[in-house]
């Protein structure tokens, strides 16, 4: 390990361990102003520890048992299985809902890859999705919901029902659909051996609807449904727009042949994300060897808890190097770790510190706020 390494090594090391007893970063927003600041202030957590070791708090640990304080955020998160992982989305729904949330997005990789962002032709990627929002769903329901997976079209739809015929038949309270499964069935659709069960009636006895696997384009009819659905004057529907990776989603509103930004204005802006997890792998050059350092971290969000900025260590462990109510954009979650990394060596407001962070440190969904006609996104 070159002299750097090692300097950049301990000094994370150092940093860590101490917000893991004393300390906390915590970034304060002014969202309506369209100002934002960082500040670095250090204080005391040992409650937080009290809650631990008591064993007060409301949600078990699915690894050792132990009882966590999600109110207050992970100090250290290492899910050690997809399972896992889709457990702690579950909890975070079912929390949600018990705090009358309708409106919902379940957010993480769904594939143990470097795979970044579905682009709406990945097979490996909607099966593994499916499986996923399969899992969750069934854990739902064994809560006394009825669960109603929604696909985007009857081409999915026919499919799923034939790769997953067997798994969907074994999960008890849990149904499939697609967005258009109100329209009259296509006559030839059978003769060309797509054909699949109508699922118009599962769609309108079900209580819970998971939204999976589609594109930009396709969520003009996610929100038909959903006003349909809401139109009806069922008032116990909950959504949940499950790893549908709005974020790159949004990017694309308001492109030629693409919904328009209203879409996020309208709908998308209504949608709270209670579980969350983003990673994202940084670099940045240095004048001496190694030249270049690399380094890993994540946006992470686990409801009812605040916002965090993981830092991954070399155990893969992500661990909070800071936290807010509000929701961080990308360009502050670069920061948060540049800085924790001891990597923002350039002087507060010099031409250096300019090129390293760019004009742009957010998006245009980022910085409308005005335009909003709901800011539950953000929360």
């Amino acid at each position: 390990m070159s002299h750097l390494q090692s300097r950049v090594a301990g000094r994370v090391h150092t940093m860590i361990n101490s917000a893991r007893i004393s300390s906390r970063s915590i970034r304060l927003t002014r969202i309506g102003h369209h100002q934002q600041c960082i500040l670095h202030r250090y204080k005391y957590v040992t409650d937080r520890f009290v809650v631990f070791a008591s064993g007060n708090g409301p949600t078990t640990s699915a690894r050792n048992g132990a009882v966590l304080d999600k109110s207050a955020g992970r100090m250290t998160y290492k899910p050690l299985s997809y399972g896992e992982l889709v457990n702690d989305a579950v909890e975070s729904v079912m929390s949600a809902i018990g705090d009358g949330l309708k409106w919902l997005e379940v957010e993480f990789p769904a594939l143990p890859t470097n795979v970044d962002g579905y682009k709406g032709s990945s097979d490996l990627f909607i099966d593994s999705n499916t499986q996923l929002a399969l899992a969750g769903a069934k854990r739902v329901a064994t809560r006394g919901r009825k669960v109603h997976i929604v696909l985007p079209d009857g081409g999915e739809y026919a499919r799923t029902c034939r790769i997953f015929k067997n798994s969907i038949q074994l999960a008890e309270g849990v149904t499939f659909g697609h967005l258009k499964e109100w329209n009259p069935p296509n006559p030839l659709s059978a003769l060309l051996g797509g054909g699949a069960p109508s699922s118009k009636e599962a769609g309108e006895q079900a209580d819970t609807y998971i939204f999976i696997n589609a594109t930009c384009v396709e969520l003009l009819n996610v929100r038909a449904y959903v006003e349909k659905m809401v139109n009806s004057g069922a008032r116990d529907k909950v959504f949940i727009l499950w790893n549908m990776e709005l974020d790159t989603l949004r990017g694309d509103l308001g492109l030629p042949a693409f919904p328009s930004k209203d879409m996020h204005y309208q709908f998308l802006s209504r949608v709270r994300p209670v579980f969350y997890l983003r990673a994202r792998d940084y670099s940045k050059s240095v004048p001496v060897p190694p030249f270049i350092v690399n380094y890993s971290g994540a946006l992470f969000r686990e409801y009812p808890g605040p916002w965090q900025v993981m830092l991954k260590q070399d155990g893969g462990e992500y661990a909070c190097i800071a936290e807010d109510r509000a929701r961080y954009n990308l360009g502050e979650v670069k920061e948060e770790l540049t800085v924790a990394m001891g990597l923002a060596t350039e002087a507060e407001g010099s031409a250096m510190q300019f090129l390293r962070r760019g004009y742009k440190t957010s998006t245009w969904y980022e910085d409308d706020y005005d335009l909003e006609q709901s800011h539950e996104w953000r929360l």
